[in-house]
């Protein structure tokens, strides 16, 4: 088969490479989307430490069963699939309390660290677990399913605290997981919905989809404006120092915090004053068994997931791209690979 290898960092190579074959309990797919996520333009240029060469990129995919390996009950060669990006292993205690994205044992497809290396979906083909694989529905394209993985961390994030008719939410930081979040949180029936980003042009995409209110980080009185808001949830979909302290200090007494961007590795944490306003703080890491209701939300036409694609491209054609998105070149965001023909 036909796929992009990484074998130096910020370049990709279309090269033929053996096409794997599903071991019992997997199944082979024929890809035919994988979106292109941030964490894969990171780990382009080596400074994720998480995509070491040689290794095949990607994991936010979808495709059709082109093979079944022993022991395959659930799935029938044709059916079109997307599947989590995270290979859990069932049996620790996280697993067995539905924790998935915290296994013990947990791998993540296309990613390449000290710990496994485990190929992507950068690739004509992919074998995969069948405990993972969702259907998509019939109305939803490929393409668009490639999108399910990110939507699904946005929605394990916009769920980490319950969020009703009752709160105003800001999210802070409107690229892909943030935008995704926006649009989750106003499935949710959100009271009032702030976006803050440095992009304007994010910003109006983001009003377009449900923030009532829209603020450009950069503005000198940005955190004044959000504070004076007080929303009862933050959002830090970005995870520099800056934000998690917009965040903080915006949020009314008793709000809670939800972090799920992480550029940063340490930010400051101030402690007395989260004491003395009696703040929550919500982690949020992967997603946990959300793909069925992110596949109905972009069933319904209820997230705009076409609007955020920037470029749907061939697969031949990665190195270039994937080199356009690095340089933030002709305002890409998020590009699909077409990885086969229909």
């Amino acid at each position: 088969m036909k796929a992009l290898v990484m074998h130096e960092y910020n370049k990709l190579t279309y090269q033929d490479v053996e096409t794997p074959l599903p071991r019992a309990g997997e199944v082979q797919i024929k890809l035919m989307a994988c979106s292109v996520c941030g964490s894969d333009v990171h780990g382009f240029d080596g400074s994720s430490g998480r995509r070491i060469p040689p290794i095949i990129m990607g994991h936010e995919a979808a495709g059709v069963i082109s093979a079944l390996g022993d022991g395959v009950k659930g799935y029938n060669i044709g059916d079109r699939v997307t599947f989590d990006s995270t290979v859990y292993c069932n049996k620790c205690d996280a697993c067995k309390r539905g924790d998935v994205n915290l296994c013990a044992d947990r791998q993540v497809l296309g990613v390449s660290c000290g710990d496994y290396r485990r190929d992507g979906c950068f690739a004509e083909y992919v074998t995969v677990p069948e405990y993972i694989l969702y259907r998509i529905p019939e109305n939803v394209t490929f393409v668009q399913a490639s999108m399910t993985e990110p939507l699904s961390i946005a929605m394990h994030a916009a769920t980490r605290t319950k969020i009703t008719a009752e709160d105003t939410v800001a999210v802070i930081g409107v690229g892909t997981i943030g935008m995704l979040i926006l649009q989750v949180v106003k499935s949710f029936g959100a009271k009032r919905i702030i976006a803050l980003d440095i992009d304007d042009g994010r910003l109006e995409f983001a009003k377009k989809n449900g923030a009532a209110d829209i603020i450009n980080s950069k503005a000198p009185d940005a955190a004044q404006r959000l504070a004076e808001i007080a929303p009862t949830v933050a959002i830090d979909a970005t995870g520099i120092p800056a934000t998690f302290d917009m965040c903080v200090k915006s949020v009314a007494l008793g709000g809670r915090v939800v972090m799920v961007g992480n550029l940063a590795q340490h930010v400051d944490f101030p402690l007395q004053y989260a004491v003395t306003h009696q703040l929550s703080f919500f982690g949020s890491c992967a997603s946990a068994g959300e793909y069925p209701a992110c596949l109905k939300l972009i069933a319904e036409g209820k997230v705009d997931i076409d609007g955020m694609i920037s470029k749907v491209v061939p697969l031949c054609e990665g190195d270039y791209w994937l080199n356009k998105v690095y340089r933030r070149e002709d305002g890409l965001t998020k590009i699909v690979f077409r990885c086969n023909e229909e």
